[in-house]
């Protein structure tokens, strides 16, 4: 089981009887917690998400990529797509 902690915070009355109405009012501590965590990992996942991928990096400031041209192996024609798309064809 996680660790969890019980915290208190202010916060906008309205925004909050909002929230509540969305997960479904009095009674459900639950899923009115596991909401506001899932905020929180909404704001923060960027953040842990660069940290991973800095770690995976260590020392090197970036990384070198080379692109290379790429020909199609069927036939296109990107103009005549487009256009059909429209005009509803494709």
């Amino acid at each position: 089981m996680e660790k969890k902690i019980k915290t208190s915070i202010m916060i906008n009355r309205d925004l909050w009887e909002e929230l509540r109405s969305r997960v479904g009012g009095r009674g459900r501590l639950k899923d009115l917690s596991r909401a506001v965590e899932e905020a929180i990992e909404d704001e923060t996942g960027e953040a842990l998400i660069i940290e991973a991928l800095s770690s995976m990096l260590g020392d090197k400031e970036e990384i070198q990529l080379t692109i290379s041209p790429v020909k199609p192996k069927v036939p296109t024609d990107a103009g005549k797509i487009i256009r059909g798309m429209r005009e509803g064809s494709v």
